[in-house]
């Protein structure tokens, strides 16, 4: 069985005991969290979407709180002797997730 949520402006396709990472929630490390924003489900005989999963949840516990790898954003522009160099660090949410009700 999985479901597709959307959280964070990006979709995530999600089974029961997965880890995801997904955009930076604001809940503490061993918290619960739901996702009711769910556009389809599969139970593994047929999938449904639109109104079908109207009610469906995503229940899921919140492993940690983090920050991905840099990046390095470097803009250059040629004979003028304009650089500046910028980094950035994603912050991230760890989750598991533990249910997919309907």
């Amino acid at each position: 069985m999985y479901a597709i949520i959307v959280t964070g402006g990006k979709q995530y396709k999600v089974s029961e005991g997965d880890e995801i990472r997904v955009e930076k929630l604001d809940v503490e490390p061993g918290k619960e969290v739901t996702f009711d924003n769910v556009i389809a489900v599969n139970d593994d005989k047929t999938l449904k979407v639109a109104g079908d999963v109207n009610g469906a949840k995503v229940s899921a516990t919140v492993v940690e709180q983090g920050r991905g790898k840099k990046v390095v954003v470097y803009k250059y522009k040629r004979k003028t002797g304009y650089h500046k160099k910028n980094g950035h660090r994603q912050p991230f949410t760890l989750v598991k997730i533990e249910k997919i009700s309907m």
